[in-house]
């Protein structure tokens, strides 16, 4: 009952602003904030506040989430140690007899120089060292002179 007086309130407070916009001549302004202080009436009158309301005020609502984020916390904690490769069933042993097929050693898709980028004969240019800053500063002891310093 509060939610609905409030959403009917902050929709009337809307519509009194969108009234002011409109006396001033900004009309697409004054429609677009009517558009805007239309919803929270239109959610009331459709039962979505009276739907939220009784999930934030219920509590089983509420252990449900917190079920929720701990089976997402189990997870995600689950992933994180398999990809570290720390899991109990993969002792050394497992990982030694998953990487041997039938008495062979198992091989790389790629060749590891594969991805390395072709370069011709692999000289590069050398950048030529850039002339040293000259230690002639005449022309700032110019201007120096010219301002009297």
């Amino acid at each position: 009952m509060l939610a609905e007086t409030i959403c009917s309130a902050v929709s009337a407070a809307g519509l009194g602003i969108a009234a002011l916009t409109a006396y001033r001549k900004r009309f697409l302004a004054a429609t677009r904030i009517a558009a805007y202080s239309l919803v929270p009436v239109g959610l009331v009158m459709t039962g979505v506040v009276q739907w939220a309301a009784g999930i934030v005020f219920n509590p089983t609502v509420w252990a449900g989430f917190a079920v929720l984020g701990l089976a997402w916390l189990l997870f995600m904690t689950t992933r994180a140690i398999e990809r570290r490769g720390l899991g109990a069933g993969e002792g050394q042993g497992a990982r030694k007899r998953s990487k041997v097929t039938k008495g062979r050693p198992a091989q790389e898709a790629v060749a590891p120089a594969a991805s390395a980028p072709s370069l011709g004969d692999g000289a590069r240019p050398r950048p030529t060292q850039a002339a040293a800053p000259a230690e002639d500063f005449s022309d700032i002891e110019a201007i120096l002179k010219k301002h009297g310093i």
